[in-house]
């Protein structure tokens, strides 16, 4: 059985008024500006974000309209975050296609961003709910915020597992935990399930953090972005950090402090690449991901064995066997 069609066999019917109204939404009668938004329509992904809370809703409830202007809500401002992360990380591909600076422009991305980000709050205001709209609000300081502490974190030439885990949790595990929560408040679901879904959503975003992470260790083109991407943006990410720190390898040392001041080569980086994957640093974040996967399918088990259990337990398997 197909793994994506597992996790939605519950809100199939659900899933698809969402995708109607998120087409209709990335619409606009500015010739320009239709031009980009067709772009962005091209390439839009599996929806995993408004998949989880859908299932959510579900799992305390019954979805409304409500619930689909939430999700709708969240995936559009997922999808502005990407646009202005593209400019930010001067990008060339987002998804295995171009991505939007790439075939317009930085001004024109910017603003295309923007457009989609009020887009987002508009739909935040259709759900009624003064608590969805602040939750949501919230949550685009965060992501701003996390993607400030890595930039931040860029310039330092300190090296720590811990501040990675803290730019992951603002810049993903937030946008996760939101959508898992804003699904139990749109069917008036109690503070405890409120903190059972907020537990549940902060595991699936460092989980999905972690594996997209790994991927930049990978040749496979499919993921949409070369092998070291990450380092010629300045970036090191968890596998890397952990070598560097278990291994305090002066000449690695060294050639992580070019990487992050972005004057390393193509080479040196490969070198870096290898010198992570030939001292362990894939298994070591691999057996992170799989500490918290465990700790997931355990709060699952605190509800009913389920149609909507199977599907979020086939969700967390999805984001760890993904392949892009």
């Amino acid at each position: 059985m197909n793994e994506i069609y597992a996790i939605r066999k519950p809100i199939e019917v659900e899933m698809d008024e969402l995708s109607m109204m998120f087409q209709e939404a990335l619409y606009s009668t500015n010739p320009l500006l239709e031009r980009v938004l067709s772009h962005i329509r091209k390439r839009t992904g599996k929806m995993m974000r408004p998949m989880l809370l859908l299932l959510m809703a579900k799992r305390f409830g019954v979805v409304t309209r409500k619930t689909l202007h939430a999700a709708l809500s969240l995936e559009m401002l997922h999808t502005a975050s990407l646009v202005h992360d593209d400019v930010v990380d001067e990008s060339e591909e987002r998804r295995g296609m171009p991505s939007v600076n790439a075939v317009f422009n930085n001004k024109l991305s910017v603003l295309s961003g923007d457009y989609l980000l009020s887009t987002a709050l508009l739909h935040a205001s259709l759900t009624g709910d003064v608590n969805i709209i602040a939750m949501i609000s919230h949550l685009g300081r965060q992501l701003a915020d996390g993607e400030i502490l890595q930039l931040s974190n860029i310039d330092s030439e300190e090296l720590s597992e811990e501040v990675y885990f803290q730019i992951i949790r603002k810049k993903t595990g937030a946008l996760f935990e939101v959508c898992a929560q804003a699904g139990v408040l749109s069917v008036s679901g109690s503070v405890q399930e409120m903190e059972w879904a907020r537990s549940f959503g902060e595991i699936i975003g460092v989980v999905f953090q972690i594996k997209d992470d790994i991927f930049d260790y990978s040749p496979n083109t499919a993921i949409g972005k070369p092998t070291g991407n990450d380092m010629r943006e300045g970036k090191l990410t968890l596998p890397v950090l952990h070598v560097l720190l278990e291994t305090h390898d002066e000449k690695m040392l060294a050639l992580a402090g070019k990487v992050k001041a972005g004057n390393a080569t193509d080479e040196e980086i490969v070198q870096l690449v290898n010198f992570t994957k030939q001292n362990g640093g894939i298994a070591y974040a691999v057996g992170v991901m799989q500490r918290e996967v465990e700790r997931a399918h355990q709060l699952l088990e605190q509800y009913p064995d389920d149609e909507i259990r199977a599907s979020l337990a086939a969700y967390i398997d999805y984001v760890v066997a993904r392949e892009k």
